[in-house]
């Protein structure tokens, strides 16, 4: 399981992986504050993916912060030194000390919450030749689908992204050795939803880890 060796998801879509680097994705709720990221990516401006607080309790001195645009007047709040700042649109790449970043589109089909239009992303994170998928909030788009990785995480509480049916069939899809489930039994969806998704995998071909 060296692909998940570092990785945890915190709470809600708050994921950190730490390998050489440490790496947290939307932080949110921190409970104590950790002054460890080298890095911090986020998905979009919604409070619970770019919440300033949080970003600040996990910051340290020289951490490097990709974000989308929208975010920009949030940022004097997050604490990190305006020249560590990237911003970023689907389909792009950046190179962060050997680890590569590249951004998806993510976004709703049929819901208004996450329009295509915002420029809303997920990240396939490369490390060690190993790919990690943060969907971010989206649905099963045709982009999603195309995603190949070592390690996906995947929403699966509905109303705002996908659910926990069709996040599973997205993860038939694509087939990573790894699914983790994020964005349900808090803010929205049902804690179970993590089981009921967990059964749906055809665990052949892709493990599910459950975090929470």
């Amino acid at each position: 399981m060296f692909e998940l060796d570092g990785v945890n998801v915190l709470k809600h879509s708050s994921i950190k992986i730490q390998k050489e680097k440490v790496i947290y994705i939307d932080p949110f709720q921190i409970d104590i504050p950790a002054h460890d990221a080298d890095l911090i990516l986020c998905t979009h401006s919604h409070y619970d993916h770019f919440s300033p607080d949080d970003i600040k309790a996990v910051a340290k001195e020289d951490t490097v912060l990709i974000t989308t645009e929208d975010c920009k007047n949030e940022i004097n709040k997050t604490g990190i030194y305006e020249e560590n700042v990237h911003y970023c649109k689907p389909y792009e790449t950046f190179n962060f000390e050997g680890i590569i970043i590249e951004t998806i589109p993510a976004y709703n089909k049929n819901k208004p919450y996450h329009p295509k239009s915002k420029e809303w992303v997920g990240y396939i994170i490369d490390i060690d030749e190993h790919r990690y998928y943060i969907a971010g909030d989206t649905d099963k788009t045709k982009e999603a689908c195309a995603v190949k990785c070592d390690v996906a995480f995947l929403p699966v509480g509905g109303t705002y992204t996908m659910n926990y049916v069709e996040a599973a069939a997205l993860a038939s899809k694509i087939e990573p050795k790894y699914v983790i489930p994020t964005h349900y039994g808090s803010i929205i969806g049902e804690p179970e939803d993590g089981i009921l998704f967990k059964e749906l995998i055809d665990t052949s071909n892709t493990k599910c880890e459950i975090y929470y």
